[in-house]
Formats: structure tokens, C-alpha cells, sequence
């Protein structure tokens, strides 16, 4: 290698550490101006702003997005684990995220072709923040017109609200970029005709556990297949129920009263008697045999 060549590998490996080290240097002036946090209560401010953020990175934007994706998934990751319940990922509403929409917004500003925040603001961020859910959407959409599965994104947050209308056109545009695949076309006349049904919820989830890049967005929408699937269940159970009870003048005191005909039904049973929920739970009876439930250690969501 030449003299000259020796020169621009070295410039190269400077302005690489550069990069390396601005965004390290980031980190620790994040973490060393946060307040002490109480045991009780966490107090927690995002220190600098999205254009802040984007010069003082001195061009590693990519670096810098990555730092903020990840803080954005641990401050999730923190709030959840104070929670005795299994919540899902998009009914997180309850436990004041208030900066999750700015970190998100920070991700996307440094770099603006970055995915994974697109997708965790549609899912995560409308029970939190709808407005601002819709706009960092809309922003990914602005900074990437050929990206069919923004439109996918911002369909989902308003069929979610079921505003059907506003979701078809999201779908109807998407599907005419390049490379977006045909159901996106069908969905808008779906919307029209199916907006609230589960078969469509349920090609909805499907969509997105197929395409889901982030493992926590990807297992919401596996769940939410277990609670379609669950929710159609607990009808066929509830006519059961109701048949015995016109036929008895009561309700069932335990599932074994009704076994053969829930065998009949092949719906798959405990040794007890009692049907499985999708996660292979049991469900259980309350309203005094007259109602089913689910059982709340299973894995299928509650709400």
C-alpha cells in the first residue's frame, strides 16, 4: 500500500472512532445528567430533542438511532416489569410511557428509513398517544413514499380506532406502491364490508405476525390470533351452556356434566372434563355454571 493509501485508511479509522466515540460520549451525557431515581417513584426526562440529537451526532445518525431504539424498548421493558399482569404490548396505556413517543419521534428523525420504530409507534403508541401515533406514522410515510408497509401500519392504528373508512384508503394507496403484495388492494373493500368482524381482525394479525421484524410486536400479534381464536370458542361454549340450562332449568355445576357434549363438539378436554382454551388452558365456569371465562394464568389476553 502506498503512502497516500496509508493516509486515507487512516482518516477513514479516525473519523469511524470519531463516530464511535461521539455516540458513547452521548450515552454517558444522557445518563449522567438523569436525576436520581426514587425507589418508589421513576422520574425520567428526555434530555435532548430530536434535531439536538441529529447535530451533535456529527453524522452517525444510524448509531445514534440505534441508541435511541433500544432506550425506547428497555423504558417499555422497565415499566412492564412493575406490572403483576401479562400485558400486551399494545394495551400499555396504564403505565404512563410519556416518553415514549419522543424517543420513538428521535429514532426516526436521525434516521428516517429506520422501520422497526415505525412499526412499534403503530402498534404500542396508540393506547399511550393516538395523535402522536398517527403523526410519527404519517412522518415515516413522508420520508419513505415506496414503503407499502407504513401504509399497512397506519391502516392498522385506524381500523383500531374503527374509523374503516380512513383504513381502506391507507390500504388502497399502499397497495399500489411497488412490490406491495395483493392483499393490500383487497383490504379496503374488507374494510367496507367485514370492519369489525374477527375474520378480518384475524387476516390483520396474521399479516403482521408473518411480517414482524421486532420479536415483541411479532408475539402480540400471536396472542391476539389466540384470543380470536379463543373469543369464537367461548361462543360455541355459551350456546352449550344455554341448551343445558333450557334443557336442566340450571346451570352446569362443573364442565363434567356437559362432557359428552363438548366431545361431540371434538373440542379437546382436560382430565376433568373441562375445554381448552388455544394456549391449552381450561376455561372456567363462573356466573354460577352459566358463563365461561378464561382461566387469567393463561396466555391468551384478557382484554
Amino acid at each position: 500500500m502506498n503512502y497516500k493509501g496509508y493516509i486515507r485508511d487512516g482518516a477513514l479509522l479516525l473519523t469511524v472512532l470519531i463516530g464511535l466515540g461521539s455516540v458513547a460520549g452521548l450515552s454517558r451525557w444522557l445518563d449522567s445528567h438523569r436525576p436520581p431515581t426514587d425507589s418508589k417513584i421513576e422520574e425520567e426526562q428526555l434530555y435532548l430533542n430530536a434535531t439536538t440529537a441529529k447535530r451533535i451526532s456529527l453524522g452517525f445518525n444510524g448509531l445514534a438511532a440505534d441508541w435511541y431504539w433500544m432506550r425506547s424498548l428497555q423504558y417499555v421493558g422497565r415499566k412492564i416489569i412493575g406490572v403483576p399482569e401479562n400485558i400486551p404490548i399494545d394495551s400499555l396505556g396504564q403505565l404512563n410511557l410519556k416518553l415514549l413517543a419522543p424517543l420513538l419521534d428521535t429514532a426516526t428523525t436521525l434516521d428516517p428509513q429506520f422501520m422497526e420504530p415505525y412499526q412499534y409507534a403503530a402498534v404500542v403508541l396508540p393506547d399511550i398517544d393516538l395523535p402522536q401515533a398517527i403523526r410519527i406514522t404519517r412522518k415515516g410515510i413522508a420520508a419513505n413514499p415506496s414503503a407499502w408497509r407504513l401504509y399497512q401500519h397506519l391502516g392498522y392504528i385506524y381500523w383500531q380506532q374503527r374509523d374503516f373508512q380512513v383504513a381502506g384508503e391507507a390500504y388502497a394507496q399502499g397497495s399500489k406502491l411497488p412490490g406491495a403484495p395483493p392483499w393490500m388492494e383487497a383490504m379496503k373493500a374488507k374494510m367496507a364490508s367485514e370492519g369489525g368482524s374477527r375474520d378480518l381482525a384475524r387476516e390483520i394479525y396474521g399479516r403482521m405476525y408473518e411480517q414482524a421484524a421486532d420479536v415483541n410486536v411479532k408475539e402480540m400479534a400471536r396472542k391476539r390470533l389466540l384470543q380470536l381464536d379463543s373469543l369464537d370458542q367461548r361462543d360455541r361454549l355459551r350456546k352449550v351452556l344455554s341448551a343445558y340450562q333450557s334443557k336442566v332449568g340450571r346451570c352446569p355445576s362443573s364442565w363434567k356434566e356437559i362432557e359428552p357434549v363438548l366431545r361431540a363438539l371434538r373440542m379437546e378436554l382436560d382430565s376433568a372434563g373441562a375445554p381448552l382454551d388455544p394456549a391449552g388452558t381450561a376455561y372456567v365456569l363462573v356466573n354460577a355454571g352459566c358463563d365461561v371465562d378464561v382461566d387469567p394464568k393463561s396466555e391468551v389476553p384478557y382484554r
